[in-house]
């Protein structure tokens, strides 16, 4: 694609990698076939080839950007389109630094902006977001017993029944490694670190937190912009260069969420000449859990869980994100587990981070689809890899829905 960005964006260093991105696109339209917004909506404008127009317009100077907010705004970054861009387009950072850019030339409403730094602030505070969570749920124990269900307070999850795990165990072995709490996960579902680190222990392997380390800087990239998001990363890079200078093996991701944005880093620094290198240091040794399982769970290995009947959601942070497919499968598989066969399960449930608070009607209608599929074939327990999707999918679900490594204990 031809592109000839305006003298503002030129030079700069968004400006030139949109530049590269662009090129890169034929504008062939196959990524369309693959949206879950352009499937839902049938609006070239929310699809990945409308949006990529409508940004190129905005960086060469064509539009001021007002019309195209409302559609990148309905984007779920799910990165299906990347997945199936026979270019390579790298759509999702050409979104990030066309947002960014249209949020310092245009900002949002007051009313807008403070409403996304208050749920930033929120969802990546752990101890305010565990404060307001047990009010939620009190809240909704009175709405209940009142007649009432006020639609936020209908989406506040209960608690994860608790596994009898304990804390996470300090184990003796030479090989450590680093999880990471994570904002919300800790809050809403402390079950999976506490399994994982469970499962890990049995190989010989210590996983640990790292105090203090915070969000890995997604929840902000996505909703007020590379800013909060670059800020929020630099603190957790600081946190855990320390332990891989003192051998830390790797660092595991139990939320492929957080997975695929600390794998990124190095896109995310690469202008950063004091960050850039320690970027590339911690994201060569992200690992996913999965990946990291399907490695080292050795053959025949038989958990104390019964074999159950699953369906599996694999994230869009795992498939499209990360490129990471089969593998949690494979790992059940190994354990014993018989899966569900899962129709269309490229598609993204809804979720998306903040998507399902910032476009509830388009993300509930993508969670009836997807929960549909999940159970189409009477599975006992739903499983996915993200703790977003799981939260989501486990509003209103008749059946428990869990992060997978739970059914390896």
């Amino acid at each position: 694609m031809q592109t000839s960005l305006s003298a503002e964006f030129r030079d700069t260093p968004g400006g030139r990698q949109a530049e590269d991105i662009l090129r890169n696109c034929v504008h062939c339209g196959f990524c369309n076939a693959t949206c879950p917004t352009y499937e839902l909506l049938g609006d070239e404008l929310d699809g990945p080839r409308g949006r990529i127009y409508q940004m190129k317009q905005f960086l060469e100077g064509a539009a001021d950007g007002a019309a195209m907010r409302r559609h990148l705004d309905r984007c779920l970054l799910c990165r299906n389109c990347e997945t199936t861009c026979p270019s390579g387009v790298r759509y999702s950072r050409l979104l990030e630094i066309s947002q960014s850019a249209l949020d310092e030339k245009r900002p949002r409403g007051f009313i807008e902006r403070l409403r996304r730094r208050l749920l930033t602030r929120i969802i990546t505070h752990r101890g305010l977001f565990g404060a307001l969570l047990h009010l939620g749920r009190g809240a909704k124990l009175a709405a209940k017993a009142m007649g009432m269900a006020p639609p936020l307070l209908a989406q506040v999850p209960e608690r994860q029944a608790a596994l009898g795990l304990g804390g996470l165990p300090t184990g003796d072995g030479q090989r450590r490694m680093i999880a990471l709490a994570g904002c919300v996960q800790s809050a809403l579902a402390a079950n999976t670190n506490l399994a994982a680190a469970h499962v890990l222990g049995r190989l010989g392997i210590t996983l640990f937190e790292v105090g203090g380390a915070g969000c890995c800087g997604g929840v902000a990239l996505h909703t007020c912009g590379e800013a909060r998001g670059r800020a929020a990363a630099r603190r957790l890079i600081d946190r855990w260069l320390p332990h891989l200078e003192q051998g830390v093996e790797a660092i595991v991701m139990t939320a492929s969420g957080c997975g695929v944005t600390v794998k990124e880093y190095p896109h995310l620094f690469e202008d950063d000449p004091e960050y850039r290198d320690k970027a590339r240091r911690v994201s060569d040794k992200t690992v996913d859990l999965c990946e990291l399982l399907r490695r080292e769970l050795p053959a025949g290995y038989i958990p104390s869980v019964a074999p159950q009947k699953v369906a599996f959601h694999a994230p869009c942070t795992l498939q499209h994100g990360q490129r990471i497919t089969g593998a949690v499968e494979s790992v059940l598989v190994r354990a014993g587990h018989s899966l569900c066969a899962v129709r269309d399960s490229h598609l993204c449930c809804g979720s998306a981070g903040t998507y399902s608070l910032l476009q509830p009607a388009i993300s509930a209608q993508l969670r009836r689809n997807k929960y549909a599929a999940l159970t189409a074939e009477g599975p006992e327990v739903l499983c996915t890899a993200n703790i977003g999707c799981q939260i989501h999918l486990a509003a209103g679900a008749d059946r428990p829905v869990v992060h997978w490594v739970e059914l390896l204990l």
